[in-house]
């Protein structure tokens, strides 16, 4: 009884797993494509901050987007960790705490872009500061939002290559598609470290550079997530994986 009732909240978070990375896949594209894209001028801070305040809408609905996604990504994480748990609680459970860590990071920075819209917009930051100094200020700092966008990616990059170690381990995916999975987050904490280190300072204005490092993980996670959703997992590869493990 008690295998059933894990097969089946294993089975529902698999499926909710499926949705969560189709969503938020679509959700970030469709983000940086008809919001930031239009917003963000690359090299100009000024002209960003006025591009901002021409439109706030726009800019408040990526902030909403942002938020959305957040949320979307603990659910995801949550689920990935039920589905994990019987192969590894620990590992598992070690993954999770770097998804969670990666949306405390995110909503922080969605919290400085709500501020730096308010301080854009506001009347009151206007008498003690000229205006042209304020549109400056919060120009150079959203011009340089992508590049704290990193330091999250290191802990979400270090959290999916756990869970799809376990996938890899467990066999309830196939393996090539969990070592897939593993490059292409590897590639991305690469690339965040690159980030970091100056290298190539990110931007929202995706070039042919960032594109070579996050092609990998957009294919992965739209062939994970139809995966999950169209085929599921392979419970029975879990109890050999646990029959084997028992016997060493």
């Amino acid at each position: 009884m008690t295998d059933r009732i894990a097969d089946t909240s294993q089975q529902k978070a698999v499926t909710i797993a499926g949705i969560a990375f189709l969503f938020i896949l679509a959700g970030y594209i469709l983000s940086w494509v008809f919001v930031y894209s239009r917003l963000f001028v690359a090299g100009d801070a000024t002209a960003t901050a006025g591009t901002i305040m021409a439109s706030q809408m726009l800019f408040r609905i990526g902030i909403a987007s942002d938020l959305l996604m957040c949320i979307a990504g603990i659910v995801l994480a949550v689920s990935l960790y039920i589905i994990l748990r019987p192969v590894n609680r620990n590992l598992a459970l070690f993954a999770l705490a770097f998804k969670l860590a990666d949306a405390v990071l995110i909503a922080v920075t969605v919290l400085f872009s709500f501020i730096a819209l308010e301080m854009l917009v506001g009347q009151t930051y206007l008498t003690v500061v000229k205006p042209e100094q304020l549109q400056d200020l919060i120009g150079l700092y959203l011009s340089l939002h992508a590049a704290a966008v990193a330091v999250p990616m290191v802990f979400t990059s270090l959290g999916f290559i756990v869970f799809f170690y376990l996938f890899y381990t467990s066999k309830y995916v196939p393996g090539i598609l969990a070592g897939f999975g593993i490059f292409s987050y590897a590639l991305l904490l690469l690339y965040s470290f690159v980030t970091i280190l100056g290298v190539k300072l990110a931007a929202f204005h995706l070039g042919a550079f960032d594109i070579i490092w996050f092609a990998p993980s957009v294919l992965f996670e739209l062939a994970i997530g139809l995966w999950l959703l169209t085929r599921g997992i392979d419970v029975r590869q879990d109890v050999k994986y646990q029959t084997n493990q028992e016997e060493l």
